[in-house]
């Protein structure tokens, strides 16, 4: 276990490879819908299958990419580097450093998820870790979803 205050040790945790990719996830139609419901957002490149079949460029509906975002937690690959992090009272979402919604994700596509940790900052009152993250379509050459997430130990 490295303490959440050694910077030396935190930096063995950087990398410039990424993880493996996890085992895919579906996206479905339920999800998009749920999502849709919470969110509000019901735009139907969403929620309408007839109308996309007909309209929409993909031919089929496409996931959100807040939903692709948010999905994060089951997209967990390899081991967890905050696994290897002690010392700390508490362990916190700090935030977005990037987002960017590279490809869309259409119904019923796995998805997968690769991360890595691009950068600690040891200071008085808290660190700061930044993960870079990849989900892609099981198979397709470009990212649906790049992400920066900074998490903070105080």
């Amino acid at each position: 276990m490295i303490d959440f205050k050694d910077q030396d040790q935190l930096n063995t945790l950087l990398s410039e490879e990424f993880s493996e990719w996890s085992s895919p996830v579906k996206v479905t139609q339920k999800m998009i819908d749920g999502f849709a419901e919470i969110s509000g957002d019901t735009l139907w490149i969403h929620t309408d299958p007839e109308r996309c079949e007909k309209h929409s460029p993909f031919g089929s509906t496409i996931a959100h990419g807040f939903l692709v975002l948010s999905m994060l937690s089951r997209l967990g690959s390899g081991e967890d580097a905050t696994a290897k992090v002690s010392g700390y009272k508490q362990i916190m979402n700090y935030g977005s450093d990037k987002l960017r919604f590279m490809a869309p994700v259409l119904v019923d596509s796995d998805i997968q998820g690769r991360n890595r940790v691009a950068a600690i900052e040891v200071s008085e009152h808290k660190t700061k870790m930044t993960m870079e993250w990849q989900v892609s379509v099981v198979g397709a050459p470009t990212p649906s979803l790049v992400y920066q997430m900074a998490i903070v130990f105080i």
